[in-house]
């Protein structure tokens, strides 16, 4: 119509490479000795940065995964089925590693940071998809707690192929594996469990009882909780058994989810259903925990990687809209907000990197295994909650665009909560901070012995440090704080990765808003903080 004529809209997002625009990813990569994963990172960091990708995105969200219980006949097949979007992405995934690369580089320095990039690429390529590769990379430090279970399913776990076919173990060219714990009595309190683990005449066991949530059902094996002759143990239960037969678990319903629909997300019932102990009897909770440790850490990089998903597109919106006789991107209340948004995106990054190289040099150092204890639930909840408001701000950033289901910004907004309720509420996170720190003086040596790097570099640092100290001295409401301890600890850990290694314009602004009286909002950078500066470091795709 004449009227029609479209003004002042931006431009679609243009091919970039995720990896090589990101200066705070190459930096961390650098520093944590992944260089190793340069070449692999840029090759799917301009596949990330491609429009087709994003439209596989789009399109794996739009046609969410269905269940077939039955089939035409009214055979019981309890399969999965998937657009053809998503095999599209999980293949992409497999192919590059995702869910691999840190155990084939074996011992070497910067296996899990360099392979920690590689996920943080592939979240901002598809969040669902990362759910399925995220288990299938963590399971292997529970697998090997049982080298016989290790040695059959480890050699299948890490080839970087994808293949969705329902058939037994043996016959496939790669296999993935999801996780069922969650009890719907339950919760997090996985020693509640009633789903029962009775020997089996044939070896192993029969299963009887009903998982709340099956995260991926469609995967070919799973880690769960049972009870055992000896207590809770941990169990691996395959898909389909070695003769072809399909193992009578039954999945009872897909959940209907607000985000991270292109995953399949399910309540299970096992009825007699096979499987095999995975590590000591009555010791599930230490056995899973390994698979959890490692979740956790995805989670922490995962979020970081939302964020800089959402700031790279309210950055390229606000370069490209009009308003007032300007672009967004130069009016000054909108400069703070973005250069506000960038600042948190790379203090994330730095954080869950910093986790990432606490988890390598854990290896031969009990010290940074010691970090990396406390570390990890510290990163998981922090940083899982600062993803769902700058995941917002930056929706709010397009305007009524940013709410609309054909503009990007509304599908992560559905996603960024995920991260602060998978592998553990934010509470669950916090306890096990206080835990940690209470119960194992040597996490709590190696934490301090992080957070006393950079004394002396920033009195406003000093003067936090030493009130985190004063208030775990004070016992006797400790639980009652541990959210304001827990994000205190990270703001200072934060702070003195940015002083170490950050341009000091952006660890003044850090230092400013975040440990200053600020505001409670993004968009309250101090006069005197050096926008430009934040805003080139993090500058969008022309």
């Amino acid at each position: 119509m004449p009227t029609h004529e479209v003004l002042n809209q931006s431009v679609p997002l243009p091919p970039f490479d995720a990896f090589r625009s990101d200066v705070a990813l190459s930096e961390a990569i650098e520093r944590g000795e992944g260089g190793w994963c340069g070449d692999r990172l840029s090759a799917l960091g301009s596949i990330v940065g491609s429009p087709e990708i994003e439209e596989l995105a789009r399109e794996a969200n739009r046609n969410p995964p269905e269940l077939k219980a039955h089939d035409r006949f009214g055979h019981r097949i309890d399969e999965v089925t998937f657009h053809p979007s998503y095999h599209r992405l999980m293949a992409l995934g497999k192919t590059h590693g995702v869910h691999s690369a840190s155990w084939l580089r074996g011992g070497s320095p910067g296996a899990f940071v360099g392979r920690s990039g590689l996920h943080y690429l592939f979240v901002q390529a598809e969040y669902g998809v990362c759910c399925p590769l995220t288990m299938t990379h963590a399971v292997i430090p529970s697998l090997r707690k049982s080298p016989s279970v290790a040695a059959t399913w480890e050699p299948r776990v890490l080839e970087n192929a994808y293949d969705p076919r329902l058939v037994s173990a043996d016959q496939k060219t790669g296999v993935t594996f999801g996780m069922a714990m969650t009890e719907k009595q339950g919760g997090s309190d996985v020693r509640t469990n009633t789903t029962v683990a009775r020997p089996a005449p044939e070896g192993g066991v029969r299963l009887v009882g009903h998982k709340w949530f099956c995260s991926a059902p469609m995967s070919d094996a799973f880690l769960t909780l049972a009870q055992g002759p000896d207590g809770l143990t941990c169990y691996l239960v395959p898909r389909v058994l070695p003769d072809g037969t399909r193992n009578p678990l039954h999945i009872q319903r897909l959940k209907d989810k607000l985000g991270n629909r292109s995953n399949a997300s399910s309540e299970i019932e096992y009825h007699e259903t096979w499987a095999e102990p995975v590590g000591d009897p009555g010791r599930g909770v230490a056995t899973i925990i390994e698979m959890v440790a490692q979740t956790r850490l995805d989670v922490a990089t995962g979020s970081a990687a939302a964020m800089r998903q959402a700031v790279r597109y309210a950055i390229h919106h606000a370069t490209h809209r009009s308003a007032f006789g300007a672009t967004l991107i130069q009016q000054p209340l909108m400069r703070n907000v973005l250069a506000d948004l960038a600042l948190e995106t790379e203090a994330a990054v730095a954080l869950s990197f910093r986790i990432a190289a606490a988890f390598d040099r854990g290896r031969t150092d009990p010290g940074e295994a010691a970090f990396a204890r406390v570390g990890t639930a510290i990163a998981k909840y922090w940083l899982a909650k600062r993803v769902i408001g700058l995941t917002a701000e930056a929706l709010e950033c397009h305007g009524g665009n940013g709410y609309a289901e054909d503009w990007p910004m509304a599908r992560l907004y559905r996603e960024a909560p995920l991260g602060s309720i998978w592998e553990g509420s934010g509470n669950v996170q916090c306890l096990d901070v206080l835990r940690a720190i209470h119960k194992s003086p040597a996490s709590l040596a190696a934490l301090w012995a992080e957070l006393e790097r950079p004394r002396g570099m920033d009195r406003r640092l000093d003067a936090l440090l030493d009130s985190i100290k004063a208030e775990l001295g004070d016992r006797e409401t400790l639980q009652h704080r541990a959210r304001r301890i827990t994000e205190r600890v990270a703001l200072a850990l934060q702070a003195g990765l940015l002083l170490r290694h950050a341009p000091p314009a952006l660890a003044e602004a850090f230092l400013a808003g975040r440990l200053a009286d600020g505001g409670l909002m993004y968009g309250n950078l101090p006069v005197g903080v050096d926008l430009d500066a934040i805003l080139e470091r993090t500058a969008a795709p022309a």
